[in-house]
């Protein structure tokens, strides 16, 4: 982790209108005065499971991975956030301590809120707080229906509905560098690695996706998105 010397204000910031549209003049002050500017490299930890809440983290740049540490060193991703995204809201109002760890998967840099007086902010200006509460929502609602979409199909299928989520909801784009291992992939599907490399391989012989490296370029958008249908 890097401590970034942020010269941009939080009332100038071309988020703002995302983040903090409903504070006034003197609460986004506040805010600023408060905030830290934190990067990361690919691979390290940001949060991690079982540490004591105390800040609220808001995505700028960058990918992460929420999971829950499991056993015998395999992991289960939860969730993976994109750029303007509060990656901590759903431990901070419930718990003690974050119910889940955080950690880039790309380099990524994130805006740091002290909690406590965060949810001052929220307690006096009911307008942030309805859109707070709106946030930690549409987060819940996209791991359930992800989760539940990814359940319910077999293994082809669920591959290539990672695929082409990372193509059309993250990166925009039909060839992409995976930011995420092999291994990582079986945690967000919990399946084998050693399936995820099969499946991978069956693609791409069948000229469904090329894989160069981590490059994917999917050649194939509709047969991928047949079998992430048909699961």
């Amino acid at each position: 982790m890097k401590i970034l010397e942020s010269k941009v204000n939080c009332a100038d910031c071309k988020l703002k209108s995302m983040l903090f549209k409903q504070l006034k003049d003197n609460e986004l002050g506040f805010i600023n005065q408060h905030k830290r500017t934190l990067s990361y490299k690919k691979g390290e930890v940001i949060i991690q499971e079982g540490s004591v809440v105390n800040h609220i983290m808001y995505l700028k740049f960058g990918l992460v991975k929420m999971y829950k540490n499991g056993t015998n060193n395999r992991d289960q991703i939860i969730s993976i956030a994109q750029p303007r995204d509060y990656v901590s809201l759903l431990t901070v109002f419930s718990n003690t301590t974050h119910q889940y760890s955080i950690a880039a998967i790309e380099d990524s840099i994130i805006c740091s809120f002290p909690a406590e007086p965060f949810k001052k902010l929220i307690q006096n200006n009911a307008d942030f707080g309805l859109s707070i509460l709106e946030k930690v929502s549409h987060t819940s609602d996209d791991i359930i229906n992800d989760t539940f979409e990814i359940r319910k199909k077999h293994l082809r299928g669920k591959i290539a509905y990672i695929l082409l989520n990372f193509a059309n909801n993250i990166y925009h784009k039909e060839t992409f560098d995976l930011p995420i291992s092999r291994r990582e992939i079986a945690e967000l599907i919990e399946m084998t690695t050693e399936n995820v490399i099969r499946i991978l391989s069956e693609f791409r012989k069948d000229g469904i996706i090329g894989i160069d490296g981590k490059t994917i370029s999917i050649l194939d958008m509709k047969r991928l998105v047949k079998i992430s249908d048909l699961g």
